[in-house]
């Protein structure tokens, strides 16, 4: 099960109970956990052959119609999107300077359903990397400080992607930087990492997804700019952003779905 059902799934109790009114907010939980999970990607920092370090300490800022209706719960919803954090950097093999932490701030320049996330690496007393999912403790010192956001900084929508060029937790676009692409299905990643991935159930296939409603060559994703997928010929076509297509230009945060199975493109510079 990928890190994303099973955070939906522990939140489905705290949404019919206590949480219940406070998701008529048009910000939801579901989109901010994907935005911590692409500010991790974004702000990785490779130590060594073995260890790769990913911020710990994250703001999400939030309108103040927002803010009102989150702020009481603000602990609880923090709890569960640092589980999620730790959750998704286990999968990654992502480690830790300290402790998880997710705080909820006020934005007042930002309108009802916007929201930005920033972060930073807070280092533990030790100073030594912790493995995801290790409990953190002891005093902490700072190992980089939240990135400044200019006044202009744009903010990110809710149910909708980060646009090409967000830079998260700097507020805006990075000059000249080199385009990464991945795919996400079942909670697991692949990179893009040549001009064409193909996708199907044939153990040819760059990238294997074993479906019975999948072809042996389904389809293949081109890493141009912008990213297209095209179906090859298979049985039971795509679908992509809600449309049945043969061919589609895809943005970060796409979903194709191909037989049962939902996959997730994503893109970001640096």
């Amino acid at each position: 099960m990928g890190v994303m059902k099973r955070f939906e799934q522990r939140l489905e109790g705290l949404v019919n109970g206590t949480f219940a009114k406070v998701f008529k907010s048009e910000v939801q939980p579901v989109e901010i956990a994907g935005a911590l999970q692409r500010e991790c990607d974004n702000n990785a920092t490779i130590w060594n052959r073995e260890r790769t370090v990913v911020p710990n300490d994250f703001i999400v800022e939030l309108s103040a119609p927002d803010y009102e209706r989150l702020s009481p719960y603000s602990g609880q919803l923090g709890d569960e999107l640092s589980g999620m954090v730790r959750d998704y950097a286990k999968q990654q093999r992502y480690t830790f300077m300290g402790p998880i932490k997710v705080h909820l701030e006020k934005a007042d320049d930002l309108d009802t359903g916007l929201y930005r996330v920033r972060s930073r690496t807070l280092a533990s007393s030790t100073s030594q990397p912790q493995r995801s999912g290790a409990p953190g403790g002891g005093g902490q010192q700072a190992a980089g400080g939240y990135p400044p956001r200019p006044a202009s900084a744009p903010p990110m929508p809710a149910s909708s992607p980060s646009p090409p060029g967000y830079a998260p937790g700097a507020g805006g676009p990075l000059p000249h930087a080199e385009t990464r692409r991945w795919i996400e299905i079942n909670g697991n990643r692949h990179q893009i990492s040549k001009p064409t991935l193909v996708l199907g159930r044939s153990t040819e296939a760059d990238v294997r997804v074993d479906d019975p409603g999948v072809s042996r060559r389904h389809c293949e994703i081109r890493a141009g700019d912008p990213a297209t997928i095209q179906d090859l010929g298979s049985t039971n076509g795509i679908v992509v952003d809600g449309q049945h297509t043969t061919r589609a230009t895809l943005r970060d945060g796409s979903r194709i779905v191909v037989g049962s199975t939902t996959i997730i493109y994503r893109q970001a510079e640096g």
